[in-house]
Parts: structure tokens; C-alpha cells; sequence
């Protein structure tokens, strides 16, 4: 049966849960994110663009095996990375198992998101997953459980996936029109983008370069 010209697509839908517990099944690391180069030296950049060097609370939804994890711990205090499969939760406790400051738990977002607050939240090749009325209730909790100058990064794979809802392309276009939040920090390669922005300690403040890592040491 053919659509009529002029019928509004229909919405995409969140990728389903089949489609996590197939990659999981036969694999403990589906995509050899504690292997590749490809994931390492991404891994390497995501860290580096962090404008601060040190957290008091981090935290990042869909952590995997716990492969970013444990570079985000080093930064920080404390960290909650968490997952929706159970097999990967596992494998990034055992990853993390030296790390008593950080919790990995099994929980699926963004209804269970948290209810605490946080300095840093990490969106790492998570959002594409998410139909639009999803994303942007996500992003909605994260700036609310944000706290002022806290910084959210965001990280994904740009080429197409048929069993992703979106488009990285499309998720970090919403990323950077989330309101309350002020990008920073910009990468661009083929393969992926990358995004830092940060929730202003002054509302009103919306200067990128006010809010630079050279500005909070006071060299401009």
C-alpha cells in the first residue's frame, strides 16, 4: 500500500531491548571497546576535552563494559556508570573492581534516571538509541540534575547504523540546542562528533569564552 504525498513520516522508535540482548549474547564486548585503537585513542580525546581537571560526582549512562569508565575515574571523586544489559554491567565490575569510589549499576534510562546531582555527565554513543520524545526528556533530566558550572559531554558515532533510531548527526544537534546549557568544545572527525558544554554558574551567562578553561584560571 502506498502513502498518500504529503503523510508525515511516522516517528522513529526507540531502538528495542531485543537488539541489546542479541549484541550481548554471544560476545562479552560486541563492539572490542577495550581493544580497538579506534575506541582508545576516542576514549583519549573525550577525557582530554574535559574542562575541568577534577569532579566531585560523574556520571554516565550506557558505560558498556566500563572501557571509558575507568578513564572517567581517574577524574573523579565518585563515579555512577550504568547500563541496561546485565552482562555488561558484569564485565564493567569486574573492569572496575579496584575502583571502591565507583558504582556500576543496571538500570534503564532514562526512566531510571538518578536522582542525585552531578558536575559532569558523560553521553558517550548512547543518545542515537533514543526516539526524539526520549532524547529530549533525557537531555531535560540531565540539565536538572546538572549543577551549575558542571559539564556535560557528549560523543557518537556518525555513520549510519539500521539498528539505530537516530542519526549522530541529529542527537548532537539537540545536544547543542538543549537550553541551559552553553557549548564550550567542538570536535569533528568522520567517523564521530564530540561536544562538551557546561550549565552556567549565572544563568544569564551564555559567553563560551567566559566560560573557558583559560578564563577559570585567569588568563583571559
Amino acid at each position: 500500500m502506498s502513502i498518500p504525498a504529503g503523510t508525515p513520516a511516522a516517528a522513529p522508535e526507540a531502538t528495542p531491548e531485543s537488539y541489546f540482548a542479541r549484541m550481548y549474547q554471544d560476545a562479552e564486548d560486541p563492539w572490542s571497546l577495550g581493544s580497538r585503537w579506534y575506541e582508545q585513542r576516542k576514549y583519549a580525546l573525550t577525557t582530554a576535552a574535559l574542562p575541568s581537571v577534577r569532579y566531585r560526582s560523574g556520571f554516565e549512562p550506557a558505560c558498556s563494559v566500563g572501557a571509558l569508565s575507568l578513564l572517567l575515574a581517574r577524574r573523579c571523586d565518585r563515579l555512577l556508570s550504568c547500563d541496561r544489559s546485565t552482562r555488561a554491567v558484569g564485565t564493567a565490575r569486574e573492569r572496575l573492581e579496584g575502583h571502591p569510589h565507583v558504582r556500576v549499576e543496571q538500570r534503564l534510562l532514562p526512566e531510571q534516571w538518578p536522582a542525585e546531582s552531578f558536575d559532569l555527565i558523560v553521553l558517550s554513543e548512547f543518545l542515537y538509541y533514543l526516539d526524539p520524545a526520549k532524547l529530549r526528556g533525557l537531555l531535560d533530566r540531565a540539565v536538572a540534575s546538572l549543577e551549575p558550572g558542571g559539564t556535560l559531554v557528549a560523543v557518537h558515532w556518525r555513520h549510519p547504523v539500521p539498528d539505530h533510531c537516530q542519526s549522530g548527526d541529529a542527537v548532537h544537534e539537540a545536544v547543542r540546542a538543549t537550553p541551559g546549557l552553553v557549548p564550550i568544545a567542538s570536535h569533528s572527525e568522520p567517523d564521530f562528533l564530540l561536544d562538551v558544554l557546561v550549565c552556567p554558574e549565572d544563568p544569564g551567562e551564555d559567553d563560551p569564552v567566559r566560560l573557558s578553561v583559560a578564563a577559570a584560571e585567569g588568563l583571559t
